[in-house]
């Protein structure tokens, strides 16, 4: 019997784990944690060097590494590279990878290639009482880090007074990410390379229309798109309602996406990795926009290709890292569409009532396939919600994984699971009259 595979995780989570355990790859392969998710997400003041220092222990007390994977965005993305170039495994280049993840290095290098395809950009220093007008573009439009996750300290800017509290939030956070993206920078002298990796902050055009997301991966430098996932927006506001899978747009947009994505990743470098790219597509000049760049899966969408597929899209980052070349997708998931919901509240309060496990398993027995990820408990505060349950708008209380024949027969379900949950908030805004 052959010696099964050591898969390191940067990243470590029960949810993402029992996704992994479920491929068929899983039989010759031992799952270890490189970093937990906790560990490089749930503290204040990481460390880079620490991070790595804790990857290279478990290295080392479990004999050896054969391969190094994450599903999640900063820091895991980047330590990735870091620790399959120490230990001579599959993977893409940092500097590949920090073109993707500095948000604007990535417009940059996108606006040498695809300067129709992007939106207009210009950085700033969040600590300039004259950056509003130093910026210039006319509201609305966004500002966003230049290192961050989950559009944490990304604000739409509706004017001037708007803007000055915005960056109030931006001065008093910019530096939980920006400090150990700058010692990562430092670690291999980037900076010094490319002073543009010194923004902290940029703003950028708002960019409008049908929002989604392509999943492909590069191997042997071949550019392969094998998924197009929408991202559906609660009307009238900014955060995601879901993101519903396969998606809705007509073929010779997805081929269009197929073609912008290939160029650009191709220019980038990219190699040996699973990567996504977050378009919009306005049906006005009939033009595709990138949004952004991520070097990994988007593990949100992992559910949705499981239900769909029947294996979760993470067959691909495993295969990649095994130096294998990754299997085409058959529909043997036993859905025809599938959606991950985020059930959110847009006031601050307190929690004083999540689902019950009687709820969710009479739930359960009614539709087998279904997941549910309870993001707050009992008594605490929304504001205690860490960062990637939190956009600038609005908490997400809970996501909610389901799958279905038709999208009309989806949201159906959707509505009857959601009105059978208990969330109670006490709201601690006013009451209006």
């Amino acid at each position: 019997m052959s010696e099964k595979r050591k898969v390191f995780i940067v990243g470590w989570d029960d949810f993402n784990l029992k996704l992994l355990k479920r491929l068929p790859e899983a039989g010759d392969c031992e799952f270890y944690p490189a970093v937990k998710f906790s560990e490089m997400r749930d503290q204040e003041g990481i460390s880079i060097s620490g991070l790595l220092k804790l990857a290279d222990q478990r290295i080392e007390a479990a004999g050896g590494i054969d391969a190094v994977v994450s599903y999640f965005d900063f820091p895991g993305t980047l330590l990735v590279p870091v620790i399959a170039e120490k230990y001579g495994l599959n993977g893409p280049s940092l500097e590949s990878v920090l073109k993707c993840e500095h948000k604007y290095w990535s417009r940059l290098e996108q606006k040498k290639v695809i300067p129709l395809n992007i939106p207009h950009f210009k950085s700033f220093d969040p600590f300039d009482a004259n950056a509003f007008d130093k910026i210039g573009f006319t509201p609305p439009y966004w500002v966003k880090p230049a290192k961050s996750y989950h559009s944490y300290l990304a604000y739409q800017i509706t004017d001037s007074e708007q803007f000055h509290q915005c960056m109030k939030e931006v001065q008093a956070h910019i530096n939980d990410t920006a400090e150990p993206f700058s010692e990562l920078l430092d670690m291999y002298n980037f900076a010094e390379k490319h002073p543009e990796l010194k923004v902290k902050m940029f703003a950028e055009t708002e960019l409008l229309g049908q929002q989604c997301t392509a999943e492909g991966y590069v191997y042997n430098q071949e550019v392969n798109i094998y998924g197009i996932v929408d991202t559906v927006r609660i009307p009238g506001s900014p955060s995601f309602a879901r993101y519903e899978y396969p998606g809705s747009l007509p073929e010779r947009v997805n081929e269009k996406i197929i073609e912008l994505s290939g160029k650009v990743i191709r220019h980038i470098g990219l190699n040996q990795s699973a990567f996504n790219i977050e378009f919009f597509y306005t049906q006005e000049d009939d033009n595709l926009y990138v949004l952004e760049i991520n070097p990994r899966i988007s593990q949100s969408h992992a559910a949705l290709f499981e239900k769909v597929h029947g294996v979760s899209h993470h067959e691909t980052m495993l295969n990649l890292a095994l130096n294998r070349p990754p299997r085409p997708y058959e529909f043997k998931g036993g859905f025809n569409v599938a959606g991950n919901f985020m059930h959110r509240a847009f006031h601050s309060g307190k929690v004083m009532a999540v689902p019950s496990e009687k709820e969710i398993s009479r739930l359960k027995e009614k539709f087998p396939d279904l997941e549910i990820k309870i993001n707050v408990k009992q008594n605490m505060d929304l504001e205690d919600l860490p960062p990637y349950h939190i956009d600038s708008y609005s908490y997400v209380l809970a996501n909610i994984f389901i799958g279905a024949s038709t999208r009309q027969e989806l949201l159906k379900k959707f509505d009857y699971i959601i009105n059978s949950l208990t969330f109670k908030i006490e709201s601690e805004e006013p009451e209006s009259s």
